[in-house]
């Protein structure tokens, strides 16, 4: 298994499924697009993995530990956020 960090914009999930799925031993891909974060199952080097996605013209890298600290924070501040403005009434 190997997690990627991957920057996603608009159509990128499908660039990225399409990258991974030539690749023998690659079983199971998932992708979360709202955390950036990639998911590969299968029996395949974790560096050949992330060439592929960058020969793919995505940027990667791996997941580390500071990309989970840095999603919860970036999640915890939107929902504040939001919880912030709707007690207000602007009209």
């Amino acid at each position: 298994t190997v997690e990627l960090k991957v920057e996603m914009v608009g159509m990128h999930e499908k660039r990225l499924r399409k990258c991974l799925s030539k690749w023998k031993g690659i079983e199971k891909v998932e992708v979360d697009a709202n955390c950036q974060k990639v998911v590969v199952t299968g029996y395949a080097h974790r560096n050949k993995i992330l060439k592929a996605v960058r020969r793919g013209g995505l940027k990667a890298d791996f997941w580390s530990a500071q990309n989970e600290l840095l999603n919860a924070y970036a999640t915890a501040s939107a929902s504040y956020r939001i919880s912030r403005f709707n007690h207000f009434s602007f009209f």
